[in-house]
């Protein structure tokens, strides 16, 4: 988030580079840093004449190049946005030429989604030279929580850690998903509401008590009556519960505990840093630790290999979700 905001600040500041080489596979922040740039380098009035959105699978390096060359009418600059230009893969090397030599009063921007450059091309070495290339790489399942609890405080809004989690767990980590389900609760809620669980059940749909998120914690609670209740849920509604995320799931979370059981400094914060979760967990993995000896858990991981197998058809055609669940307690109980 430093380097984005570094580089909106630049160009905030006029600071406006003649290429932007836009790529990786987060496509979130390709698509913020493009969005500023067509509202903030030209104004209102100049835009109509110059600036122009072309679509990869549309254009050729040479349509890019043509373009780009062109001078602006009545306005120290044009932008031209290329976005999905990951479809031009096999000849965007071609644009090292113009990249070497650009046209100053054009700002190109180049939206390179799911990829990345090589670093041995001279496309690279050019625009590293005269522009800007930027990487939007993913971030990591344990790194989003906190992703989440930063961009909402940047509006002015809290959220408790579970709630951050929750979203994680049901959303996954494409930034852009999340974002659009945060939009959609700012909408709703004032600033001074903190986000709970109770709030995304309610305004996302998501429920509080009945998810991954909870089982786990049951689990390593040996809470076999919430246990079961909440996969008697997943059996009851699989579409959106899917056994092979809950098997995913699970499969992470013991073989986190037993990282934790081969640690001799388990310190708050250096479980934290190993098993990359937030602090505010911790203690979830401490209790699952007494709970589960290594042994234990070690045939557990081995059990969900096993389960993730004929969830997926092998060893066990046209086996039901709530046998496959059911299979899943009673190996891990």
């Amino acid at each position: 988030m430093d380097e984005v905001k570094k580089l909106i600040s630049d160009i905030k500041n006029g600071n406006v580079k003649p290429i932007y080489f836009l790529m990786g596979e987060e496509s979130y922040y390709i698509d913020k840093i493009s969005e500023y740039i067509e509202k903030m380098v030209l104004t209102e009035e100049e835009r109509g004449f110059n600036q122009m959105v072309l679509y990869g699978k549309d254009v050729t390096v040479d349509d890019i190049v043509s373009n780009a060359k062109r001078y602006p009418m009545m306005a120290e600059k044009q932008v031209v946005v290329i976005k999905e230009a990951q479809h031009l893969s096999r000849t965007i090397d071609n644009l090292a030429s113009y990249a070497n030599n650009p046209q100053l009063t054009t700002v190109l921007v180049i939206c390179y989604k799911y990829a990345k450059l090589d670093k041995r091309k001279k496309l690279y070495k050019a625009v590293q030279k005269s522009g800007v290339l930027f990487e939007s790489k993913k971030l990591y399942e344990n790194q989003v929580a906190d992703w989440i609890k930063k961009v909402l405080k940047g509006s002015g809004y809290t959220i408790t850690p579970i709630a951050a989690q929750l979203l994680v767990e049901y959303l996954g980590t494409s930034l852009s998903k999340i974002n659009n389900e945060l939009e959609k609760l700012k909408i709703v809620i004032t600033k001074d509401t903190e986000i709970t669980p109770a709030t995304i059940e309610k305004h996302i749909g998501i429920s509080k008590d009945f998810n991954n998120f909870e089982l786990k914690k049951a689990i390593g609670e040996r809470n076999t009556l919430k246990a079961a209740r909440i996969v008697n849920y997943f059996a009851q509604n699989p579409k959106d519960n899917p056994f092979l995320v809950t098997v995913t799931v699970l499969h992470t979370y013991f073989t986190q505990i037993l990282q934790y059981h081969g640690l001799k400094d388990r310190s708050k914060g250096n479980v934290a840093r190993v098993l990359g979760v937030n602090p505010y967990f911790v203690g979830e993995y401490q209790t699952a630790a007494k709970n589960f000896p290594m042994k234990k858990v070690s045939g557990i991981i081995s059990t969900l290999r096993d389960l993730d197998l004929k969830g997926k058809g092998v060893g066990a055609y046209n086996m039901s979700q709530a046998d496959l669940l059911k299979e899943l307690l009673v190996k891990v109980f």
